[in-house]
């Protein structure tokens, strides 16, 4: 499995992805990032998963907020408008890429959501609204901290491919140090509220929650891959 470089040895972010090797591993070198490293990745395929990435971005917008309001503490809560800040930087980002496809904003939002980007976006907002502030975390992690981890994957990949690659753009906004710094983050302060939400004794349930993630982001990359078959 590769090594992650996020939160701590034995804290809660590593526990957790220990606990999914597999779920983990399809999610972050599923196919559709394989291609995307050496760019063989279908263009349809990649414009496919750019519309709905921009679709499910804002849904994890209202899920950031929700964790704002969920925050344990004031500098809890002004570490989730930086984040949200920065989701909303990140959708911003994402329209730039939309524009060099051609597809406006207004284009964007006239796609109609995906089955899959529809099950993984409500399931997070369920398990926020559900839960307390350290379900709606684990809950968003494997998104935050794990395209951090993919674009590590990539960068590392021997068969990673620079010259003349379309997503090379992509691959070089998750592997900045702003994204990295972000993921890191995230890992971090999950392994924080594991220690004062009483990650140990809850571990089965937040294992599970962490492992549908994984599963449900896999799936987010097969609706893509399948729109270049």
């Amino acid at each position: 499995m590769f090594a992650s470089p996020y939160g701590a040895a034995g804290g809660l972010f590593h526990a957790l992805r220990d606990a999914a090797p597999a779920r983990w591993d399809a999610y972050c070198w599923h196919p559709f990032v394989q291609g995307l490293a050496d760019g063989t990745l279908p263009l349809p395929a990649f414009r496919r998963y750019l519309v709905q990435d921009w679709l499910f971005l804002i849904h994890f917008a209202r899920a950031k907020a929700l964790a704002a309001f969920k925050a344990e503490s004031l500098d809890a809560l002004r570490g989730k408008a930086v984040s949200l800040n920065a989701l909303l930087a990140e959708m911003n980002m994402h329209l730039a890429y939309c524009a060099e496809w051609g597809l406006s904003e207004a284009d964007v939002l006239a796609e109609t959501e995906a089955p899959e980007t529809v099950a993984y976006t409500r399931w997070v907002l369920d398990r926020g609204m559900a839960g307390d502030i350290l379900d709606l975390e684990v809950a968003l992690a494997p998104c935050t901290v794990g395209y951090g981890e993919i674009a590590r994957r990539i960068a590392a990949h021997p068969g990673r491919r620079t010259e003349g690659n379309p997503y090379h753009s992509w691959i070089a906004a998750y592997s900045s140090d702003e994204y990295q710094a972000l993921a890191r983050g995230a890992a971090e302060r999950l392994d924080r509220l594991g220690v004062t939400h009483g990650g140990e004794a809850r571990f089965a349930k937040l294992a599970a929650t962490f492992a549908e993630a994984a599963r449900l982001e896999a799936a987010f990359w097969q609706m893509g891959w399948d729109a270049g078959a």
